[in-house]
């Protein structure tokens, strides 16, 4: 897929998450230590309009507290529309160099979408399959970053789980989240 189409996708099946969230769910925790549900969604929505200030491009702060569905719908209509308009636009980072900011959306924002649709409907006490083909091409290219993502701490200690574990497991266990963890 070109990264407007996979952000629609994985934008799509992250709104049906939010959109059978009850009011309840909001303040249910997840399996990111610490966080809320709604927390993931804040997370999604607050970080990116920082990160396409590298391409000259600027994006609306968005409520998520008031509404987070209308949330999720606003920024997702944000991010189409500049892989739509400002895809080719030049994304300046000194840590990774340059790249067109349709990359850069999809290396970094619509993975994150991705990953933590898993945290979202655990959460919300629903199972979310995040491809095993994807989860094991996503594994195999971060395996060899272990240490900087460690350092990031944008990723939580690894979990051990067997090697034999299916893909996801694997995966999301290396992204720092038990597998097996369920809502209460």
């Amino acid at each position: 897929m070109s990264p407007t189409e996979q952000h629609a996708y994985d934008a799509a099946r992250f709104g049906a998450l939010v959109r059978s969230a009850t009011p309840a769910d909001w303040a249910c925790p997840t399996p990111v230590k610490e966080w809320q549900a709604l927390d993931v969604v804040r997370h999604l929505v607050e970080w990116l309009p920082g990160f396409v200030t590298a391409a000259g491009v600027s994006l609306d702060p968005v409520d998520v507290d008031a509404d987070p569905v209308v949330a999720w719908d606003q920024r997702t209509a944000d991010v189409q529309r500049l892989l739509e308009e400002h895809g080719e636009a030049v994304y300046r980072s000194q840590m990774l160099g340059d790249m067109p900011l349709a990359s850069a959306i999809d290396r970094f924002y619509t993975a994150d979408v991705w990953m933590h649709s898993w945290d979202l409907a655990r959460a919300l006490g629903q199972h979310f399959d995040l491809g095993d083909d994807r989860a094991a091409a996503a594994l195999e290219g971060m395996t060899p970053l272990d240490d900087l993502l460690r350092q990031s701490k944008q990723f939580g200690p690894k979990i051990d789980v067997p090697a034999e574990a299916p893909v996801q497991d694997r995966f999301v266990a290396f992204i720092g989240r038990d597998p097996s963890w369920r809502r209460a």
